[in-house]
């Protein structure tokens, strides 16, 4: 059985003609599994996702596959250019800016006990699967479990950094649509769950996803400003 088409939701060439930093925040109308760019097409279960009624789109940034679900999860998608003081050429750097844009929108919501993290990834034994599994450049922890994932596509005229924050994190719907038995079902889930968790989930939980989005969007235009 093949696979369904990608949906071009995550379409990232719109931004290259853009001169000033932009950022957007993307929202799906229907449950949607995201693959990393270099997933292959075979991770994915083509029955469960049809069954589920789940629609298939791949970013161009890599990393793990992300489940998404209407209202459930703020993704925002920031374009810096090369001219903008955000710029870093340095990879593992370069995305570290974007975790404390959200470790300072969360601390106005009364948040804090976060860590961005810095330099290389490690992917760890999940991460090149699921992306709140692992760990890489920007990406926000709190007391070891992720809470933002990230990732970024770097083209000639900027970079786009794509970053994800779940109200509640549940790896389950994510692991059923991929291609694996049970049993191996059973043990990724062991190993992921524990590795995240959501907005809602902290203590004192995060009430309103819009109000953190509110502050990220009325921030976003003076970072890194003089």
């Amino acid at each position: 059985m093949r696979l369904p088409p990608s949906q071009p939701l995550f379409e990232v060439e719109q931004f290259r003609s853009e001169p000033r930093r932009l950022t957007l925040a993307r929202e799906v109308t229907r449950p949607t599994l995201v693959l990393g760019s270099t997933q292959p097409p075979e991770l994915v279960d083509p029955a469960a996702l049809r069954q589920r009624g789940v629609e298939l789109a791949r970013r161009r940034g890599g990393g793990g596959a992300v489940y998404l679900e209407p209202a459930r999860q703020l993704w925002l998608d920031a374009w810096i250019p090369r001219d903008d003081p955000l710029w870093v050429a340095d990879v593992s750097a370069a995305a570290e800016w974007v975790g404390a844009w959200w470790v300072d929108a969360l601390a106005r919501q009364g948040q804090s006990g976060f860590d961005v993290h810095s330099g290389r990834s490690f992917p760890g034994e999940f991460g090149d699967l699921v992306c709140f599994a692992g760990r890489g450049p920007g990406e926000v922890f709190h007391g070891g479990r992720k809470v933002v994932g990230l990732s970024q596509w770097r083209a000639r005229e900027g970079a786009l950094f794509s970053s994800c924050a779940y109200a509640r994190w549940d790896a389950e719907p994510l692991l059923e649509l991929f291609s694996a038995d049970e049993r191996v079902r059973e043990e990724l889930g062991r190993g992921v769950t524990r590795l995240a968790v959501g907005l809602a989930e902290l203590d004192p939980a995060v009430g309103e996803l819009r109000s953190v989005l509110d502050d990220l969007l009325g921030s976003f235009s003076s970072l890194g400003a003089a």
